[in-house]
């Protein structure tokens, strides 16, 4: 059964006119000062002072984003995690750690949501509340369409799903001084970090699902709390109830104030993504095979690759897909990029052979002595000012090998880059937290 969860709030409502949406941290990101602009049917902060400083901000000491925007899910009963192994990429009797152990209770999971052809139609992440009880972070606007997906699969199972979008809001604060300024807000930082690793979350969801276990603000407001995020760094994502969300978010604002603690955008938030090697779902992933990607960690893979551990949605297309193209990072020698539009393409020996899907501006790294070195680089030179690296993916019809050298170009420029594994080096995201407090 699938059934949306009620609002509580008007904070989310569209008109009928089809105005975005807001979050309920709108009011905050207004009185700050934040250049405003729709993104996935909400109005949301693009910047605060600079892109460039959120960015480096964010590498160094901690930023604080609102990603309420993004859609959740709850998926319970007897025929939830069933439903969930027949529909998501992952195999979630198989996926935590090198020993391949079943996702428990306390872990969340990323992966895809793919349609009969092995097309995506989302990316999501999935947390385990409990033996039979899920939550799914999917994108913006994007709750309806997986809950369907999920509904017209899960007929035949007992399995309540419950779009959970626009209830709750959702704060992501990363950075390497994120657990400091969160062990200043937590009632008890002692109890809730033991034990909190990398793609780990406790706590629970206002109105529904165990506590895993439950954690607390210090002033009472219930949360949960994930050690995870999208922009390679240290980082948490917060949910609470919607009508909390302002109170969370002012609470991190004080405590971070004096570890320089800054409010963060999209764009800062697109530029960190980009640098940690992680896609933009309907844009670097998308609607052609999932296959010949930097992350098909997301498909279940047998021994020998030449198999998956179970049969899923998409799982017989991926299997008989003909040579597809493929997509592979890339970075250049300076800031410059280029504008991915129609006129974007990819040029290797004069020859056109793909489409240029995500080009940015990395602002924290640079090349030093024939290596890329980052902000976080323990290893950089005294007063390294990188002016930024300019990185992305391309979608090309031939596999080229790190060190390429490509040209892509707009009906601006042309510019060199290099076909490359890694991006931004040194990210903090899995270091120890204990280090990280230290």
């Amino acid at each position: 059964m699938w059934k949306a969860f009620p609002q509580e709030e008007n904070y989310s409502e569209t008109t009928m006119t089809g105005q975005s949406k807001t979050t309920p941290l709108h009011s905050r990101h207004t009185a700050n000062g934040a250049k405003m602009a729709p993104f996935g049917g909400y109005e949301m902060p693009l910047w605060y002072s600079s892109a460039k400083n959120e960015h480096q901000t964010v590498l160094t000491k901690a930023g604080l984003f609102d990603t309420s925007h993004m859609a959740v899910l709850t998926v319970e009963g007897e025929g939830a995690r069933p439903l969930l192994q027949h529909c998501f990429s992952r195999d979630l009797e198989a996926c935590l750690g090198s020993q391949r152990r079943p996702l428990r209770n306390g872990r969340c999971l990323y992966g895809v949501f793919l349609d009969d052809r092995g097309h995506v139609i989302d990316d999501a992440v999935i947390n385990q509340m409990a033996d039979d009880s899920f939550m799914i972070v999917v994108n913006a606007g994007m709750g309806p369409r997986i809950a369907g997906h999920l509904s017209d699969h899960g007929r035949h199972l007992k399995a309540d799903i419950q779009d959970r979008s626009d209830s709750l809001g959702k704060i992501d604060l990363q950075g390497p001084a994120s657990a400091k300024i969160l062990q200043e807000v937590l009632k008890d930082p002692g109890a809730v970090f033991e034990d909190l690793p990398y793609f780990a979350f406790k706590g629970s969801l206002p109105k529904g699902g165990p506590p895993v276990p439950a954690v607390e603000l210090r002033d009472g407001t219930p949360v949960l709390l994930s050690r995870s995020g999208y922009t390679g760094e240290l980082g948490f994502e917060i949910f609470t109830a919607a009508d909390k969300a302002e109170t969370v978010w002012d609470l991190l604002v004080q405590s971070g104030e004096a570890a320089g603690l800054v409010l963060c955008g999209l764009a800062a938030r697109d530029s960190l993504r980009t640098g940690a090697v992680l896609p933009l779902s309907h844009q670097d992933i998308g609607d052609w095979p999932f296959l010949n990607n930097p992350w098909t960690f997301a498909l279940p893979y047998a021994a020998g690759g030449q198999s998956f551990t179970k049969d899923f949605v998409g799982s017989q297309a991926l299997m008989a897909a003909p040579s597809v193209r493929y997509t592979l990072p890339f970075v250049g020698r300076d800031p410059r990029k280029i504008t991915v539009d129609a006129s974007a393409r990819v040029l290797w020996q004069d020859q056109e052979m793909g489409t240029v899907l995500t080009c940015v501006t990395d602002m924290g790294i640079a090349w030093h002595e024939g290596r890329i070195l980052s902000l976080t680089s323990p290893d950089k030179p005294e007063g390294f000012a990188p002016r930024g690296l300019s990185c992305g993916f391309v979608h090309v019809d031939k596999p080229l090998p790190p060190g390429t050298e490509i040209q892509i170009l707009d009906s601006r420029r042309s510019i060199p880059v290099n076909i490359t594994e890694d991006i931004r080096p040194h990210r903090t995201a899995r270091l120890a937290l204990k280090r990280m407090l230290a």
